[in-house]
């Protein structure tokens, strides 16, 4: 769980609405601490859960002998990179930029630096779509071409599960 729990910070962080936390006056570094811990639990679990589960539907639907345990422990054992992405970039970019990577407009923004840290947060969560593949190709003993099948078909079900809500 503390791998989810990371890896979803991770993920966090990387989205604009965390790029502009300290623009409000009445958020305080400790707040914007206990803002990522408790949204990146979230959205690790969820992640875990309901991620888990379209890789279960995924591999299922590719042919695999899969359990529901198995493709949410793939998934978590994946996620990795971004909990790793986690423990080294950030206390980089942190000591970098200090408080400017929560404010918009910081010295954070546009320059050289921040296309490299993109570019190696990008790197990471590349790296966690490799192991994926990689695991589902282990896991079931398929083929490369087949085990970005399944992965194809998990994203597909990512998809109708958001489109289902809207259709209904």
């Amino acid at each position: 769980m503390a791998l989810v729990i990371l890896a979803g910070m991770g993920a966090i962080l990387v989205t604009n609405a965390t790029r502009s936390l300290l623009d409000n006056q009445e958020v305080d570094r400790l707040l914007v601490l206990v803002l990522v811990f408790l949204a990146g639990a979230l959205y690790g679990a969820a992640a875990y859960w309901i991620g888990g589960g379209a890789l279960y539907l995924g591999v299922k639907a590719a042919g695999g002998d899969e359990t529901y345990r198995r493709a949410r422990h793939l998934l978590a054992f994946a996620a990795g990179p971004i909990a790793l992405s986690l423990l080294v970039l950030w206390p980089l970019q942190i000591a970098i930029y200090g408080s400017d990577l929560f404010r918009s407009g910081g010295g954070d923004e546009g320059g050289a630096g921040a296309w490299v840290f993109l570019v190696l947060e990008i790197a990471f969560f590349a790296w966690a779509l490799v192991l994926i593949v990689y695991g589902i190709r282990v896991v079931h003993e398929w083929p490369l071409v087949r085990s970005l099948g399944a992965l194809v078909l998990a994203a597909l079900a990512l998809v109708a599960l958001g489109i289902i809500p809207s259709l209904i």
